[in-house]
């Protein structure tokens, strides 16, 4: 690749995703690629365009087929890396090992061998062991029960956008049950918690399955058409942690000068907004969906977080801390 065929990471990434639709049997034509990488249709046709002109690929289009390659051995050139780009690549997949296991260890460490080719062998090998030496991630808690072939499956349905059939446990009411879903996307929590947000045929609702819960999966051979009206930021962004919650509720905080440090420093929710009082106090307002990620967030900063409303959650953190004071002084559960 020339320096006039340099590519910002956006348009690459539209490439790769391009190239993977054309090579699929599925029919896909420019409206529905566009659709499906939420860009403008002539965002898709100038890339068809870019990847004729520039690099000769052999694409072509009628009505049975959609768009195809004639030569369906042509490949997308190589891409060159700078040093840089090569050691963030490397960090990423150091810290998708530490916070997936070893669902993509052989195939990450692959991928990124082959990637080194393109800079000198001594740069290469002093990379690795900076990042081997140098760099520690320590993702706490791990899953214990999740099978990595299903990556594999989700991508096979999302590419095909065929349906799942899984049985899932359901931690809160200690049971199984059989479901037949419609796989839309992977919310992934802490980096470590990855949940499948999925139209689940059952419940004829959209619904969140954690990973490590599908007991078993396999693909099905019916098809599905994506809701053309699910916003999944719409549909996430009154989430706190994993909580969507079905309404929302004005939640109001206020946090002393013990820990108004550490609130502060991170962004909590999209929605927050923070007052700051004289004495280094502050109270924390919120717009969220669901209380009871919040009241178990709040109940980690003790006597030092006070919260003033919703009444809803006032009482949830009463009956809570009433009980846990029940169980410490009798020492037994409830």
């Amino acid at each position: 690749m020339t320096a006039q065929n340099v590519l910002s990471p956006r348009q690459l990434e539209r490439l790769l995703a391009i190239d993977e639709y054309i090579r699929s049997p599925i029919r896909y034509t420019a409206k529905v690629i566009a659709e499906k990488l939420s860009v403008a249709e002539r965002t898709i046709r100038l890339d068809f365009a870019f990847l004729r002109d520039r690099f000769n690929a052999p694409i072509q289009f009628n009505q049975s087929k959609g768009y195809y390659y004639s030569d369906n051995t042509w490949r997308l050139p190589t891409i060159p890396l700078t040093q840089g780009e090569l050691f963030a690549l490397t960090l990423g997949a150091k810290a998708l090992e530490a916070y997936s296991g070893t669902a993509y260890e052989a195939e990450l460490k692959s991928s990124i061998k082959q990637l080194a080719t393109r800079l000198p062998e001594k740069v290469w090998v002093n990379l690795e062991k900076l990042v081997d030496e140098k760099i520690n991630f320590r993702p706490g808690a791990e899953l214990l029960n999740l099978d990595p072939d299903i990556y594999q499956i989700l991508h096979e349905a999302w590419k095909s956008s065929r349906q799942l059939w899984i049985r899932y446990y359901t931690a809160g009411r200690n049971e199984e049950s059989e479901r037949i879903v419609d796989p839309y996307y992977l919310d992934i929590y802490r980096g470590s918690n990855p949940y499948l947000v999925a139209f689940c045929h059952n419940r004829q609702a959209f619904r969140e399955f954690r990973l490590d819960r599908i007991r078993e999966y396999r693909i099905l051979d019916e098809y599905f058409e994506p809701n053309p009206n699910f916003d999944w930021k719409k549909y996430s962004k009154n989430a706190f942690q994993i909580e969507k919650g079905n309404c929302l509720h004005e939640v109001v905080i206020d946090f002393t000068c013990k820990v108004a440090p550490y609130i502060r420093e991170w962004k909590w929710h999209h929605s927050q907004v923070i007052d700051e009082h004289h004495d280094g106090s502050l109270t924390l307002h919120l717009e969220v969906g669901g209380l009871q990620e919040v009241k178990r967030w709040v109940l980690g900063y003790g006597k030092d977080a006070l919260v003033k409303s919703p009444p809803e959650l006032v009482k949830l953190l009463q009956e809570e801390t009433e009980v846990i004071a029940r169980q410490n002084e009798t020492g037994d559960f409830e």
